[in-house]
């Protein structure tokens, strides 16, 4: 319906027809309101796209109950160490045990060269193998925190001196059980956590690759 005199729509609400105030104010409204609900659209697409996000990360990232392989090929790293004047022991041991850690040191704090070699028994213990190359009873000394020998053992034709701290509990730390033995140039020790058949079966596989 339209006012006869003005010929302008009338609005229901009103009874009559807007004023030019009254328009521009509907509009503005109305104007603000598509803003509001733009807005209120960019937030709800923004927290969909953080969603997946977080669900991709979720569906990538290993999870803390995931095995994660932190084994190394002790026998790689020692093909590809560079050593002068001598052999590095690599013990041929069963695959059971792994390796988290090996290297080579030219020189150490002591000027002894190491290769070392960090090994996982199959229960989870712990068995470092240090071979010092030309080590002398300082560095020895250093690797089994100054302590003193607690006795000896001959394994698979090996003599070896021991170390057992076994009864310090955690104080002993990676060392509560060591031995060691020197050929030629090469002094090896054994030193960790684990029982005395993985120290077997290791000093066993260390003492082979000695007598090579």
């Amino acid at each position: 319906m339209s006012d006869p005199e003005t010929g302008r729509p009338i609005v229901a609400e009103l009874g009559r027809p807007e004023t030019a105030e009254e328009t521009w104010a509907r509009k503005d409204t109305a104007r603000r309101a598509r803003r509001e609900h733009q807005t209120a659209f960019n937030l709800v697409l923004a927290l969909i796209a953080s969603l997946g996000i977080v669900l991709f990360l979720v569906a990538v990232v290993v999870r803390p109950d995931q095995a994660v392989d932190r084994s190394v090929d002790y026998r790689q790293v020692a093909q590809q160490a560079d050593v002068s004047g001598a052999e590095l022991l690599v013990p041929d041991l069963p695959s059971s045990y792994t390796s988290n850690n090996a290297e080579y040191q030219s020189g150490s704090a002591r000027g002894v060269a190491v290769w070392t070699i960090g090994l996982l028994t199959p229960d989870e213990q712990y068995i470092g193998m240090h071979q010092g190359i030309d080590a002398n009873d300082t560095w020895v000394a250093d690797q089994l925190d100054q302590k003193s020998a607690t006795g000896s053992r001959t394994i698979a034709g090996t003599k070896w001196t021991v170390y057992d701290r076994r009864d310090e509990g955690k104080a002993a730390g990676n060392n509560a059980y060591a031995l060691v033995t020197t050929s030629g140039k090469d002094t090896v020790v054994l030193a960790g956590t684990a029982d005395q058949k993985s120290f077997t079966t290791v000093a066993t596989a260390v003492g082979k690759e000695l007598d090579r």
